[in-house]
């Protein structure tokens, strides 16, 4: 209801408000956080003098609007502020802000930070970060030289007592930086933790570059890297933290525009590890850049596997040969043994295993490309992308009975035929016989493939079985797959036969090693160049005096 009073002839109306069983929040002032609420205190007690500016001020007619005093507290930020009259006269549009920690915590070890701040239109601002937690700041502001080029006058000078204890820090950009125009996104910020590796997420504006660098450096261990640059001026990678618990320092490189093969500092980061795991840095060669390979998986050598491990990655579809690389090629040496396996590539990503075969250990895996050519010739050839350590921690060797190069033991279709050729065979004599006699009655010599050299990388137990046809490998390549299908232990044996290059089986029978050779089992190649069907088994654990005179060995490929 309203209710009306008279006041010395002035009518006033006011309402009446009933209050029924509620209450009313009044807005209050935001609550002051407890680090400014202690900036407020320390500055109560501090003497703060006017800032004077330095005499080359007057010369170009520079003005500071933020800060005003010589001495003073913040937390954890501050802003610096300025305008300059004559601007146009400067050799450069860049303010340079130094900042030097003078007193306080240890932190990150970090010492000196500098900001790097755009001059527009003879005006400059940036809110700036006192980059390692508590402690007493210097802090320079710095205006460019109107006659030299990089070279910088003092506009002025003061000291921040920064009062909060955490460690913030901006990403620190060089003036290279911000000519390119570099972003990151990931981190967010200059300084962060990490579990080993880190996400480094960004990306560049005008400078039309392929390739940024890396710099990851801690207590004098250092590696580089260079990371690909897409058509958008895009970069992504994992990085990871080599060298255990503590501050990794990461430096961002741009191309320099006018010298080849060189790179200008953009950008500084630091990454607190919180994994004391310590890695060795992946080998790189110049093939894993000029073919486009980007390896995922692993990120640094030193990793462990039980008897077999992973890698992953991608090719970059505008690289040379990227359409054509259908597979990698991964070797493996572990104190003088190599072995060798193929990793397929699809839709420009490959994502495999490879063994370690050799049992328990440190193993020197070094991934490769093919080279591509229409040449036909009984070698391949290729190149080395990368090397790095892996250690198996699985205690047996199984050389001879896991699946290699061509000799795929684990496929079904192996098996299945293996089980089937076997059956009923009670001792390993008659199954080492049984597989000899179907190689070598089913799988017809392949003259032409022997004359051309016509080999292919996809050469394998699986495609002599289909092609029911090849040379020395291929029957080699099946009978030792079906060997292994069935746990018994095989090898691919090299040598030379009659002047040529040739291959042929030993497998384990009852503790000893058997010889086999199912290709010269088959049949012969006649004056014709013909060959002719004639199985024998003379070539089933012969007379090693007999086989002396036509084979010679000279080694296993695994």
């Amino acid at each position: 209801m309203n209710k009306i009073l008279r006041v010395g002839g002035m009518l006033i109306v006011s309402t009446a408000v009933i209050l029924a069983g509620c209450s009313f929040e009044t807005e209050a002032e935001p609550k002051q956080n407890r680090w400014d609420q202690i900036a407020d205190e320390k500055n109560q007690h501090l003497t703060r003098e006017a800032l004077e500016l330095k005499p080359y001020a007057k010369q170009v007619g520079a003005r500071l609007s933020s800060p005003e005093y010589e001495r003073f507290a913040v937390n954890s930020r501050l802003k610096v502020a300025g305008t300059v009259e004559k601007y146009e006269t400067l050799h450069s549009d860049t303010v340079w802000i130094e900042m030097k920690k003078t007193d306080g915590p240890e932190g990150t070890g970090e010492k000196e930070f500098s900001y790097y701040v755009p001059l527009k239109d003879g005006s400059f601002s940036r809110s700036i970060q006192l980059f390692n937690g508590k402690g007493t700041y210097q802090v320079t502001v710095r205006l460019p030289s109107r006659d030299e080029a990089d070279h910088y006058y003092d506009l002025a000078q003061f000291e921040v007592i920064n009062v909060n204890p955490k460690v913030k820090r901006d990403i620190g950009k060089t003036r290279a930086g911000l000519k390119s125009e570099l972003k990151l996104s990931r981190p967010a910020s200059g300084y962060v933790e990490a579990d080993g590796a880190f996400q480094l997420k960004g990306s560049l504006g005008r400078q039309r570059v392929d390739r940024v660098m890396v710099h990851l450096e801690k207590d004098g261990e250092k590696w580089k890297h260079l990371l690909r640059v897409d058509e958008k001026g895009r970069f992504d990678s994992q990085i990871p933290l080599f060298y255990g618990k503590g501050i990794h320092k990461l430096t961002v490189m741009t191309p320099a525009a006018d010298r080849e093969n060189y790179y200008h500092e953009a950008a500084t980061l630091l990454i607190r590890n919180r994994s004391s795991e310590e890695k060795t840095p992946i080998q790189y060669f110049k093939h894993y850049d000029t073919r486009g390979i980007k390896l995922e998986y692993p990120l640094a050598g030193g990793g462990q596997g039980n008897m077999k491990y992973r890698i992953k990655g991608s090719i970059d579809p505008d690289a040379p040969y990227a359409e054509e690389t259908e597979h990698l090629i991964v070797q493996t040496e572990k104190d003088g043994m190599e072995a060798t396996y193929f990793v397929p590539v699809e839709n420009y990503k490959f994502d495999g295993s490879f063994w370690l075969r050799f049992g328990e250990g440190e193993y020197e895996v070094t991934v490769n490309v093919p080279e591509i050519t229409d040449e036909q010739r009984d070698y391949f050839r290729f190149f080395g992308v990368a090397r790095f350590t892996v250690t198996n921690t699985a205690e047996k060797d199984l050389r001879n009975l896991l699946p290699s190069r061509g000799i795929q033991s684990e496929a079904k279709p192996i098996k299945q035929l293996a089980r089937e050729l076997t059956r009923g065979k009670e001792t390993e004599r008659a199954k080492a016989l049984a597989i000899y006699n179907y190689v070598a009655k089913n799988i017809r010599y392949d003259v032409e493939k022997f004359n051309t050299d016509a080999f292919e990388y996809d050469d394998s137990a699986l495609k002599t079985l289909k092609e029911k046809s090849g040379v020395c490998q291929d029957y080699s390549f099946l009978a030792i797959a079906l060997l292994r299908s069935i746990d018994m232990e095989a090898r691919f044996v090299e040598g030379i036969a009659d002047g040529n290059r040739h291959a042929w089986v030993e497998v384990k029978v009852n503790g000893d090693w058997l010889t086999m050779d199912s290709t010269w089992g088959s049949g012969y190649i006649n004056q014709n160049g013909q060959f002719v069907e004639r199985y024998t088994t003379k070539y089933f654990d012969p007379n090693p005096s007999e086989f002396a005179k036509t084979h010679r060995r000279t080694g296993v490929m695994y």
